[in-house]
């Protein structure tokens, strides 16, 4: 590492983001409704089609939460971030994606329904395997680890933060979505916007109010975010096409495993890492890269389709 990075990475590691506590509380009711959103547009009957087709489902689950964040550790050792840059780059990889993942693939032209179905599996199953994913990868990394023990995180407590932050919205929303369907569907077309709306209002505000340190150090995680993105994104493809899924399939398995919802990653950052430099700056860039990144391969397979290449259509059984 170039020797003004490593002094840069060292000093990372020992600043804090200045966040209040009534941004934090805005902050959960904002990740609270994005996951109102995504479970407004979720049906028991997806869950039910997940079971239809569990190799696909199976597929995705290894690679968000096996595959993703073991390649992530490596990319961290690769570049040799320090301590709270990896455990940011960690942290968010064990993120489960949003509701954005399924505009992108509505966008792309992809299999819609596959990718609501493994938005909602991959959000109740990040309520166990993110906290337990966290502790795992982070213990091993040779820097961050050392900052774990610091902050004593409990994967029990954040097990349980998690379970509320995503679980309560959740498990309301698909209630109303059973019961009340077509106000879950006029729902989940203004939650969706205006919680996204309202967390890029939330970083852009923290960024405001620590502008001198995003400065100084936003070109610590610059690179590493721009490269640990585009992995995520790419190991989707490769997956699928690996795995011969038809061209929709390969398009919502991409979304799926790229796009991550590093707004509970920047609240878990707040709650538990005392607002770590390096882990609040992944988190913060992330949110903002992630959405451009996706939007721009969106945007490619919808005008590659527009230029008369078409999906392979999706198998009957």
């Amino acid at each position: 590492m170039n020797p003004l990075l490593t002094v840069l990475a060292t000093d990372v590691d020992g600043i804090r983001i200045a966040f209040e506590e009534g941004s934090l509380t805005t902050l959960k009711i904002v990740i609270g409704a994005i996951l109102f959103g995504v479970a407004l547009d979720t049906r028991l009957e997806d869950f039910a089609a997940a079971v239809r087709r569990p190799v696909v489902i199976t597929i995705g689950v290894v690679a968000q939460f096996l595959l993703l964040p073991a390649l992530t550790f490596a990319l961290t050792l690769l570049l040799d971030v320090r301590g709270s840059v990896a455990l940011g780059m960690i942290l968010v990889a064990c993120c489960p994606p949003g509701n954005v993942s399924n505009i992108l693939t509505h966008r792309a032209g992809g299999d819609v329904a596959l990718s609501v179905s493994m938005t909602a599996i991959s959000n109740v199953l990040a309520i166990f395997l993110m906290p337990l994913n966290m502790a795992f990868w982070g213990s091993l990394h040779p820097t961050g680890d050392a900052l774990l023990r610091e902050i004593d995180l409990s994967a029990v407590d954040m097990l349980a933060e998690i379970a509320f932050v995503i679980g309560v919205p959740f498990v309301l929303g698909i209630t109303i979505a059973r019961l009340w369907p077509r106000v879950a569907a006029v729902g989940h077309r203004v939650v969706g916007p205006l919680s996204f709306l309202a967390l890029g209002a939330v970083i852009a505000i923290g960024v405001a109010n620590n502008w001198s340190i995003f400065v100084d150090h936003i070109g610590v995680v610059l690179l590493a975010v721009l490269l640990h993105d585009a992995l995520a994104l790419l190991l989707g493809y490769v997956i699928a096409r690996g795995t011969r899924l038809p061209e929709a399939s390969t398009k919502a398995m991409t979304f799926e495993v790229g796009i991550r919802n590093a707004g509970l990653g920047l609240l878990l950052v707040f709650t538990y890492f005392d607002g770590l430099g390096g882990m609040a700056l992944v988190a913060a860039w992330w949110g903002i890269w992630d959405i451009v990144a996706g939007l721009a391969v969106a945007q490619w397979w919808r005008q590659r389709a527009g230029r008369g290449v078409r999906a392979e259509p999706e198998p009957v059984a």
